[in-house]
């Protein structure tokens, strides 16, 4: 694969020390329970993280007439109350991950911030396509925001985030709070999401190969989480949240996305389109940065900026 001419100079050496294949992205119904068990085995074989946060595994009640949900529950050394929450939702494209491949940010989150930081194990497509994982994700935030207090969180002051398919998911999940008068939200962390099925944007078409998260990559997810339905007008914002078309009493937001990335367009206009409805919106985009950049090349001065702008958009959140 060709590399942009765009790419950030760092990102691209950082890559050259990275053993990454663009083959190792092709997707497929068949190939999936593959990647899948692949990805469990890494996570298996990872050692225990080193920190003295505590980690705690607990299933609760899922969406009604449901399976229950698994929550990962991320809290610091040092017992407390009225602590800030994030409830956070990880990527995967609709179709792969667990929370476990979030432990290393969560614990950043805990360590710098002093949250209490709880990750929901959705279930994935295309065995359980929409609305199960947003309703796993709408589940657990009920959970967590009725059993604050046992939590040690400030229910003001509880946020919700993801990335990539979790940034939509977490979007969803923001609507959802809103439209049922459910959980307050104080503040919503949109890490490159995914938000659109239509895939008619010019990124959506630019990025035909792209280091991580092509278009066809982004057809296969929406299509597993969608079927026949992706694309069409039979898809509701709870699915694609830039279908929604009020935006306005959602909670303050922060949205970035790279600038070589499928998402790109979609993640600009959200943003934009957020701002136009009254709600408080920061917006990143990344110049040089693919899908996923700061994770693939942490040390890269990209990388670092984005990581401290997540940081500082919570930390402003939680002061509130």
């Amino acid at each position: 694969m060709a590399l942009h001419p765009n790419l950030d100079p760092e990102l691209r050496a950082g890559m050259e020390q990275v053993p990454f294949a663009a083959a190792d992205m092709a997707l497929s119904f068949e190939t999936l329970a593959g990647q899948r068990a692949q990805m469990n085995a890494m996570m298996a074989a990872a050692p225990a993280p080193d920190t003295r946060v505590s980690i705690e595994n607990r299933m609760v009640p899922g969406p009604e007439g449901e399976p229950d949900v698994r929550l990962r529950i991320y809290r610091p050394e040092e017992q407390g109350e009225g602590r800030p929450g994030l409830y956070w939702i990880h990527g995967g494209g609709m179709i792969i991950g667990v929370p476990e491949i979030d432990d290393a940010m969560m614990i950043d989150y805990v360590e710098r911030l002093g949250v209490v930081a709880v990750s929901v194990d959705y279930r994935l497509a295309p065995e359980h396509p929409h609305p199960a994982p947003v309703e796993d994700c709408y589940a657990g935030l009920v959970w967590t925001a009725k059993n604050a207090a046992e939590l040690g969180i400030d229910p003001d002051r509880l946020a919700v985030g993801g990335a990539s398919a979790g940034g939509g998911l977490a979007a969803a999940t923001v609507l959802l709070a809103r439209d049922r008068g459910g959980p307050g939200v104080a503040f919503q962390l949109l890490v490159c999401p995914m938000l659109d099925d239509r895939n008619t944007t010019p990124s959506s078409h630019e990025f035909a190969e792209a280091v991580v998260w092509d278009r066809s990559a982004n057809l296969f997810g929406w299509s597993a989480l969608l079927g026949d339905r992706a694309g069409t007008d039979d898809v509701p914002p709870y699915a694609a949240p830039a279908r929604a078309t009020d935006l306005s009493g959602l909670p303050p937001a922060f949205v970035d996305v790279g600038e070589l990335e499928v998402f790109r367009d979609e993640c600009l206009d959200y943003a934009r389109r957020l701002a136009q409805a009254g709600v408080s919106t920061e917006f990143h985009l990344y110049p040089g940065a693919f899908h996923g950049f700061d994770i693939m090349v942490p040390g890269a001065e990209l990388s670092r900026r984005a990581q401290q702008a997540r940081m500082s958009a919570l930390k402003r959140a939680f002061r509130r």
